[in-house]
């Protein structure tokens, strides 16, 4: 019986440690949200002073104008469609906030839909964050490829499989597949350099995505970085394992900042 219980205790105690680092996991991510979204209203806080300033000093000055019959009528309706735009930018910064929290929040939802899908997984060999609003899937090499390989491993394509799920739930959702190596040479016919293995890993990756689990290859972007966007130094085998990855950046959506823009394109 003491057995029994022994092991219920164990067991207890393991879900709870699971528990408590997807809760610290989503902590941090939250943190490191908030601090962009402050960042992003400071700069827009300081736009709306500086509108709000150009606003008051044209206004008194156009009075100031009128009253002194400087300006001609012509010229005063001018200034006063001059005045009228700069409303008309209040209203273009209120909407890109709007976008701006909504994109956030978008970001902050793929993020816990991602983690939620891939569990209890090694953060070496799997992360998933959010860097200046662009979502990121990290994929260490040594759960994707064998050494030297180019070809999906069993394990990975389950993987693969799990984020694509993810993925499939937000069709209109657009993505680039980055390959990247160490730096140390490679040269296996028919490959000739680290340029041409990164390609390789990354349509790999994507065909897995699109052949097995049906994801639309019109969304999807293939790149290879070959050595030269390292996250460590090469010079340790631990910062060369870190460096071989494969990436998921999760495009963002400019059309949607584009449709805010092309109405005011004439201010």
């Amino acid at each position: 019986m003491q057995n029994q219980e022994r092991a219920r205790f164990d067991s207890l105690s393991r879900a709870y440690a699971l528990l408590q680092a997807a809760l610290n996991t989503c902590n941090d991510t939250t943190a490191a949200m908030a601090r962009q979204r402050a960042e992003l209203e400071g700069q827009i806080g300081t736009l709306n002073k500086q509108v709000a300033f150009l606003k008051e000093n044209n206004t008194q000055a156009l009075k100031q104008l009128q009253d002194m019959s400087v300006i001609s009528s012509q010229q005063a309706a001018s200034i006063t469609k001059s005045l009228e735009n700069i409303g008309a930018k209040d209203v273009y910064i209120m909407d890109l906030q709007k976008e701006m929290a909504r994109k956030d929040s978008l970001n902050m939802a793929l993020v816990m839909n991602l983690k939620g899908a891939i569990g209890d997984m090694d953060d070496k060999d799997i992360n998933i964050k959010v860097e200046k609003g662009v979502v990121y899937i990290d994929i260490s090499d040594k759960l994707l490829f064998k050494s030297g390989k180019y070809d999906v491993t069993d394990k990975a394509k389950t993987v693969l499989g799990k984020v694509a799920t993810v993925l499939k739930n937000q069709p209109d959702i657009e993505f680039m597949v980055e390959g990247h190596t160490d730096n140390i040479p490679y040269k296996r016919p028919p490959l000739l350099d680290n340029w041409d293995l990164s390609v390789k890993r990354a349509t790999s990756v994507i065909r897995i995505l699109q052949n097995k689990y049906g994801l639309n290859p019109a969304h999807i972007t293939a790149a290879g970085r070959s050595e030269y966007i390292s996250v460590a130094s090469n010079d340790t085998p631990e910062g060369r394992a870190a460096n071989r990855r494969t990436r998921i950046v999760i495009l963002p959506q400019l059309d949607q900042f584009f449709k805010l823009l092309e109405p005011k394109s004439s201010y």
